[in-house]
């Protein structure tokens, strides 16, 4: 598969991101946010994608602008990467620890865009992260990717673990539902998503 390239250029940020579906799961993330590069580049990681992302973003505002326009390019650059989703498992789902966290990931590549989000983090921040913005960032790159996605935090103390099983869990569900059909086959009765 080719490498999709997105650039994103707003008065707020400047993103250029680039992404390989059937990668080997490396990365080069810079946001100017430490702990989302940190997260972004787990989430790389487990879903076994190349991604290469730098933001210059803001950040004297708040992460929000950040944040969110990188969920929107990356979510482009999934709905790009996935052509018409011919021949793709289609769903995927992952419950994933750590330590005394739990998170559960469930997905549909279904051009259907939504979020259900079921997450209370115990802190206003991680590092220069500000958790209200995880939903923001999950329902720009759900919407932009043009997928389903269900996020429950199913418990958990530590909002730092809390996060990282969320966005690992995000990579092993997709890593899943990118998996190929044994017949590359539409995975869909009606024959269309």
């Amino acid at each position: 598969m080719e490498t999709i390239k997105i650039i994103r250029k707003t008065n707020e940020t400047d993103i250029v991101a680039e992404l390989k579906l059937n990668g080997e799961g490396k990365s080069s993330i810079q946001t100017g946010i430490g702990f989302f590069d940190h997260v972004l580049t787990l989430f790389a990681f487990h879903s076994g994608m190349d991604l290469n992302l730098c933001c210059k973003g803001d950040l004297e505002v708040d992460t929000h602008h950040s944040i969110e326009d990188i969920g929107i390019t990356l979510g482009q650059a999934m709905n790009e990467a996935l052509k018409e989703r011919i021949g793709i498992q289609r769903y995927g789902n992952a419950f994933l620890p750590m330590d005394e966290a739990m998170a559960q990931v469930t997905l549909d590549l279904c051009r259907r865009s939504y979020l259900v989000y079921h997450c209370e983090l115990p802190v206003e921040r991680v590092g220069g992260f500000e958790c209200e913005m995880l939903e923001e960032f999950l329902r720009a790159f759900a919407f932009n990717t043009q997928m389903t996605l269900h996020v429950n935090l199913l418990y958990g103390k530590n909002a730092h673990h809390m996060i990282e099983a969320i966005f690992k869990g995000l990579g092993q569900a997709l890593k899943q539902a990118i998996q190929p059909t044994k017949d590359q086959r539409l995975m869909s009765t009606k024959g269309q998503l």
